[in-house]
């Protein structure tokens, strides 16, 4: 059945060559291979020596067990035996909802969110309940609010956390609550985790609260390592397991064998590699509070946890009109809030290494905004 489009997708990629400060981008600033090595310490000359000699017959069925030693490394109750791997976060938050929903099942989603969390159980005849975060609660709905929703029928309650496009973290008092409701009639809980790791103190994961919980994340965003499309389901029930699993034999069979290879290296040094994240993240940030501060028509969507923020304006224009002005006429590429279904926003990514990046896009983000206020906007 043919599923609807993927608005942020073909908004963003068809722009990323072509603009001159892309702020779209979620990612932190991606490693070189050699980079990578060299940073976490490893011997890259005997790394590559061993990546020439590596065969390209099929990796291990059920994922490379250094890789699932490493993941499991990053929670504080995963087993390395119930941690699946995937091709990146996408194809790990596929494989969940295309074997677990189906049409006689109801999903609590809270958004704003990835689009993959709702469009594809409505693809698959689920109804899809969404819960929106307001102002007024920090940009995360209250639990009396999601209680309002469920029912008996209700499968499955989703969130990302920290959060896209906001980068909000549902911190352990609201995931205790959702969890302690989803018990209630034996729901699972998917928590899409793909920025989770860039505070100080360890960021409680789903699993670690709930039996039924579900984890997804990758190397994409806070291990800055996209191009290796590796991502990973952690769950705790191994009958949940066996069932993704076989889902995953469909579609999968197996992850890339260089691919894997380099993921558990970084893996194996994750305190590192977080801690280069943060120190690139909060730099960024900091820039970023202090250009809002001279914009007053403009406002922070919550606390971001992640290395976007989701921001509102006041000004009279749609959120594509937005975007698009902004494309056409400064060569700035932003996530505009149309594609999130969240009217006047938009989403800036401030992950980047080179500050000049982010400081020259926020000065032509700028020139914009003084363009719209002489327009009476």
């Amino acid at each position: 059945m043919r599923i609807e489009k993927f608005e942020l997708e073909s908004w963003l990629n068809p722009l990323d060559p072509l603009c001159k400060y892309n702020l779209g981008a979620s990612c932190v600033k991606a490693f070189g291979l050699k980079e990578m090595l060299d940073f976490v310490g490893e011997d890259s000359n005997k790394i590559m020596e061993e990546l020439a000699n590596k065969s390209l017959h099929y990796g291990e069925f059920d994922g490379s067990k250094r890789l699932k030693k490493a993941v499991a490394g990053i929670y504080k109750n995963a087993d390395p035996e119930m941690v699946i791997t995937t091709h990146g976060g996408t194809g790990a938050n596929n494989m969940i909802l295309t074997e677990l929903l189906n049409p006689a099942d109801n999903i609590i989603v809270i958004t704003p969110t990835y689009q993959q969390h709702y469009s594809i159980p409505a693809n698959l005849g689920v109804e899809v309940r969404k819960v929106r975060g307001t102002a007024d609660n920090n940009w995360l709905p209250a639990i009396d609010e999601i209680r309002e929703r469920f029912d008996e029928n209700t499968r499955m309650i989703i969130a990302t956390s920290p959060s896209n496009p906001a980068g909000i973290y549902i911190k352990p008092d609201l995931m205790n609550e959702i969890v302690e409701l989803a018990r209630t009639t034996g729901a699972y809980v998917l928590f899409d985790e793909m920025y989770r790791g860039l505070d100080d103190e360890y960021m409680p994961s789903i699993i670690d609260v709930y039996e039924k919980g579900i984890s997804t994340s990758s190397m994409s965003k806070v291990y800055s390592m996209a191009g290796t499309r590796v991502g990973w389901i952690v769950v705790r029930d191994p009958e949940l397991y066996d069932r993704i699993f076989n889902r995953r034999s469909f579609d999968t069979i197996c992850g890339g064998v260089i691919d894997e290879f380099l993921a558990a290296i970084a893996l194996e040094h994750s305190d590192k590699i977080l801690e280069r994240s943060r120190k690139i993240v909060r730099a960024n940030k900091e820039m970023l509070d202090k250009w809002m501060e001279d914009h007053p028509r403009l406002h922070y969507c919550g606390e971001s946890y992640g290395s976007t923020a989701m921001i509102s304006y006041d000004y009279d224009i749609s959120a594509t009109e937005f975007g698009q002005r902004l494309f056409d006429e400064e060569k700035v590429l932003i996530c505009h809030g149309d594609v999130f279904e969240e009217e006047k926003t938009f989403r800036l990514g401030y992950g980047f290494g080179e500050t000049d990046l982010l400081s020259g896009g926020l000065d032509a983000l700028g020139k914009f905004l003084k363009r719209l206020e002489d327009e009476g906007k």
